[in-house]
């Protein structure tokens, strides 16, 4: 009889597990589908990493990780990073890394006050530096673990020089340059994540806000993670960014994420 309530309280448990899960991904769509997404882009993350802890408080993680757009058919980024954590208790850490972007910058079409066309620059490659500082709380709920993240972000884009460019007023191709800027941004997370009893999947679930002077973009992510013999760490997502401000290098798009983690 111990044996058999002992089995019913883990498939109760697991049930409740599953219904809370359901409920995540029903609020997610839910908001999701309220947002104007007839004109979002489409686009792939692929993320490959390892990550070492050394002991109970200090971990270190590299990765490189590649993005496409125009609906997945067009190369937009790929990526290095390099990051460091420390975690004096256990409900708090602190994260530092530096990143170098190699971005496919999009080409820009300008127009006169009577929209007539002015100038085009073509796409063209270059980097970005990007530096993060951030510190995460974490409070567990049964098997529900909440987390909020604040972190720091300054990316500096240096300058770049013969790029194309055509000026249609005077109807011939010329160089021009685009000077360095820096920019300064707030990325305030909000997180769930489930652990199953007995289950290699842990789903989870983010809304993160970027803010520079103004709010400028709004994702919202839906995933789970895999373990496999607690050295590889799977990762599947599906994320909805919207952009309210202009910005050079993200517009509102449908993102699909997956990645692969080595622990060691």
């Amino acid at each position: 009889m111990r044996g058999l309530n002992s089995l019913l309280s883990k498939l109760n448990s697991n049930k409740d597990a599953m219904k809370k899960i359901r409920n995540m991904l029903l609020v997610a769509c839910a908001i999701v589908c309220s947002l104007p997404a007839f004109a979002a882009d489409g686009g792939l993350n692929v993320e490959l990493g390892a990550s070492h802890k050394f002991n109970k408080q200090w971990n270190m993680s590299a990765a490189i990780s590649f993005r496409s757009r125009n609906n997945f058919r067009t190369a937009d980024s790929f990526t290095g990073e390099i990051a460091a954590s420390y975690k004096p208790l256990k409900w708090l850490r602190f994260s530092a890394g530096y990143s170098l972007l190699v971005d496919n910058n999009r080409e820009k079409l300008t127009v006169h006050e009577d929209f007539s066309y002015n100038n085009w620059r073509k796409s063209y490659w270059g980097t970005r530096h990007r530096v993060q500082v951030g510190v995460t709380g974490s409070y567990k709920v049964h098997r529900v673990t909440l987390s909020l993240r604040e972190m720091w972000q300054y990316t500096y884009r240096p300058e770049k020089t013969n790029l194309d460019n055509f000026d249609f007023d005077e109807g011939v191709w010329e160089k021009v340059s685009r000077r360095g800027k820096g920019k300064n941004e707030l990325r305030s997370r909000i997180g769930a994540d489930w652990d199953i009893p007995h289950c290699k999947f842990t789903p989870f679930a983010m809304a993160e806000a970027v803010t520079t002077k103004s709010f400028d973009k709004l994702r919202l992510t839906v995933g789970t993670e895999y373990t496999l013999k607690r050295r590889h760490v799977f990762e599947a997502f599906y994320r909805y960014q919207h952009v309210f401000d202009d910005d050079d290098y993200d517009v509102t798009s449908h993102i699909i994420g997956v990645g692969y983690r080595f622990r060691f």
